[in-house]
């Protein structure tokens, strides 16, 4: 298969400017082209998440093509975290996130054991963290 890795994924908000602060204050995330947004020039906000990026549509007017229903708070993402878990939870708390699972055991995608924890972002997306450090 020529596939090669997820090049981003797009998550439906109801308030973007909401959605891309919460990502930089508790994910160290970098808007990408925020001005080409702004000006309407781009039809999503675009935010770096480490290796991950994530195009942020406004649900009340997605980009198009967009997925047939979309909707605030559907996605489950997981990002690798490259530190320990502690530092993990200590970023979500840190940031006033409330810890709604973990650490727990998980396997990741490259079949190695680690370690998650959980939380909501504002639009009630499940965002875990998985670290490989134990």
């Amino acid at each position: 298969m020529p596939v090669e890795h997820l090049d981003h994924v797009a998550i439906a908000v109801v308030d973007v400017e909401r959605t891309l602060d919460w990502y930089e204050r508790t994910l160290g995330a970098q808007r990408l082209h925020h001005d080409l947004f702004l000006a309407g020039t781009i039809p999503v906000a675009l935010l770096q998440v480490g290796g991950s990026r994530l195009s942020v549509h406004q649900v009340a007017s997605p980009a198009a093509p967009h997925a047939t229903t979309p909707t605030p708070g559907s996605a489950d993402l997981c990002f690798r975290w490259s530190g320990s878990i502690e530092s993990a939870i200590s970023a979500l708390t840190d940031a006033g996130n409330e810890i709604i699972e973990g650490p727990a055991p998980r396997p990741a995608s490259n079949g190695a054991m680690g370690q998650s924890v959980y939380c909501f972002d504002p639009d009630g997306n499940l965002i875990e963290l998985l670290t490989l450090d134990q």
